[in-house]
């Protein structure tokens, strides 16, 4: 099996950090060389010590289940003979309580709007069927607890 990697890199600096007010702010870099800024929810951790401008645990878990869905999609509709010209998706994560009282992503709703053209148009049913072998097929939704949906947008 493939292995994935990705390092982190939080600092201290000149914050006491026993108070528990310290930055959660941190770098990820991914095994191409990509660095992500990264940090806690300020749903979770108020800001200053959170910044909302970087990407939280629970957004790049929201995109990667999407991330993967749509690379799975883009791969089977490739595979029968529909040309997509786009994907986008407004992917929404929703945080709850589990049976147990622990807080969990208790799901991931997928929204993907998929443009095609070619002379091979796919009906909404094959576009359905598209999606629902993605989803069966995506590594990630089929390594979590939560639910993972997939609703497509039709225009």
């Amino acid at each position: 099996m493939s292995k994935h990697t990705a390092e982190l890199a939080w600092l201290r600096e000149d914050q006491s950090f026993l108070d528990n007010r310290y930055s959660r702010r941190h770098m990820v870099r991914f095994d191409g060389g990509e660095q992500l800024p990264m940090s806690s929810s300020p749903a979770v951790v108020p800001v200053p010590l959170s910044d909302p401008s970087a990407v939280d645990p629970e957004e790049a878990f929201v995109a990667s289940l999407a991330s993967c869905h749509m690379l799975w999609f883009l791969s089977l509709a490739a595979g029968q003979g529909f040309r997509v010209d786009s994907y986008r998706d407004a992917a929404i994560g929703s945080m709850g309580r589990d049976g147990q009282g622990r807080t969990v992503m208790r799901e991931v709703l997928l929204r993907p709007r998929v443009d095609f053209s070619g002379d091979t148009l796919p009906s909404r049913e094959q576009v359905e069927q598209l999606h629902h072998q993605a989803h069966e097929t995506c590594f990630l939704a089929n390594s979590v607890r939560c639910d993972v949906r997939c609703e497509p947008v039709f225009e």
